[in-house]
């Protein structure tokens, strides 16, 4: 079935709407689903957020393939969406072929910069709130060595990873940090096994604390982590619920803001260039319930002043999308 005939079906994957007009909002989630509890699922969170407040509705799809991409921005286009939001970088390439043919729609791309009179290009400060996760990583390690697993190997990736290095040495200057990539194609995204794999060999190394920031490959990481006694440290979406007490808090990057943001605007979104960092809560960390008995207090006053400290610009962290050598 093409992807035409999707969108105007009934397919499980597409929400259109009964009462949807030409002017709704349209979502396309990444590879890896609206409920992978991270990325996409903030995403989606944002989206229902807008559409609870407003009684609106929206249209959406959940990818299955890249080359699915496409299809989907001129399907939604062309079917008066506006505007219509990408959760993910990799739409990138599809949108800068899309974005002409359509100069009155609105199109939002999260995670990536598309320079385009109609684009809105949201980013966020990740190394920003993984400095204060690798602090508390660091602060909270019994071993002195911490753990990071990535998702697929880019640059973006490394942003995180630089940050959360960073972070952990300057709350422990001894402290050992062990990495590791996913792999290098968009199935890093989606392998939980392939994430338990990694946090155990971490753990062989020594690692009592480690963080993921891998998508749907990091439910694995959270699971092995809680399996064997150990810290994890959750991204995207606040994961602490998902193993209460062994969470030690996620990095939370506010991609259900964004959305929520963009669906807000509609029609009348501004193009551009928008950073979400630490001083608009567009990155931080989470503190609940459920991380309350491993969080303590002194780590939370050490990253509460970081915080304002990075935000004073009293404390540089180092940005690997801007200077890909770490210092760390």
């Amino acid at each position: 079935m093409s992807l035409m005939r999707t969108l105007l079906g009934a397919a499980a994957t597409v929400t259109l709407g009964a009462t949807a007009t030409l002017a709704d909002p349209a979502i396309i989630f990444d590879l890896g689903g609206k409920f992978d509890k991270s990325f996409n699922e903030s995403a989606y969170t944002g989206a229902e957020r807008w559409k609870e407040e407003t009684g609106g509705n929206y249209l959406e799809i959940e990818l299955q393939s890249d080359a699915q991409r496409e299809q989907a921005l001129r399907a939604f286009a062309g079917r008066g969406a506006n505007p219509v939001v990408m959760a993910g970088f990799s739409f990138a390439s599809a949108l800068t072929e899309v974005a002409p043919d359509y100069p009155d729609t609105k199109f939002v791309i999260i995670d990536m910069v598309v320079d385009a009179p109609n684009v809105t290009s949201v980013v966020f400060n990740e190394h920003e709130g993984s400095y204060l996760v690798g602090m508390a990583a660091a602060m909270e390690s019994e071993t002195g060595t911490v753990g990071f697993i990535g998702g697929m190997d880019i640059p973006l990736i490394s942003r995180f990873a630089c940050g959360y290095a960073q972070g952990a040495k300057a709350a422990n200057a001894d402290a050992t940090v062990v990495q590791n990539m996913t792999g290098s194609t968009p199935a890093a995204w989606n392998d939980p096994v392939k994430g338990g794999e990694l946090t155990k060999a971490q753990i062989s190394q020594g690692a009592d604390v480690v963080f993921a920031a891998a998508g749907g490959t990091g439910i694995g990481v959270l699971q092995t982590a809680a399996d064997e006694g150990i810290l994890s440290i959750g991204v995207d979406s606040n994961q602490n619920f998902m193993h209460p007490g062994q969470v030690l808090t996620s990095m939370t990057k506010r991609v259900d803001n964004a959305v929520y943001n963009a669906f807000s605007a509609g029609e009348d979104v501004a193009p551009g260039f928008n950073v979400m960092g630490l001083n608009n809560d567009g990155v931080g960390y989470a503190v609940d319930e459920f991380n309350a008995s491993v969080l303590s207090a002194d780590t939370i006053a050490a990253l509460e002043e970081a915080k304002a400290a990075i935000i004073a610009g009293d404390i540089a962290v180092h940005d690997f999308m801007s200077d890909s050598t770490c210092p760390m």
